[in-house]
């Protein structure tokens, strides 16, 4: 019992430095671009509002 619970919380601790590694990796890929950003943000507003209208739409009123 007492391996599995170390070997699990290496797992996690391993989960979470591959997260933070992830993150600092795509945080530096929309540093230098601010056009990309933009995009990105406009992608993201796009599919937020697709989102919202296709919620809305099946709603009963």
């Amino acid at each position: 019992m007492g391996h599995l619970a170390t070997s699990n919380h290496q797992g996690v601790s391993a989960y979470v430095a591959d997260l933070q590694l992830h993150m600092t990796l795509q945080a530096r890929n929309l540093v230098p671009s601010l056009t990309q950003a933009r995009d990105s943000r406009e992608q993201l507003l796009q599919q937020t509002q697709a989102d919202l209208e296709k919620f809305i739409s099946r709603q009963t009123l």
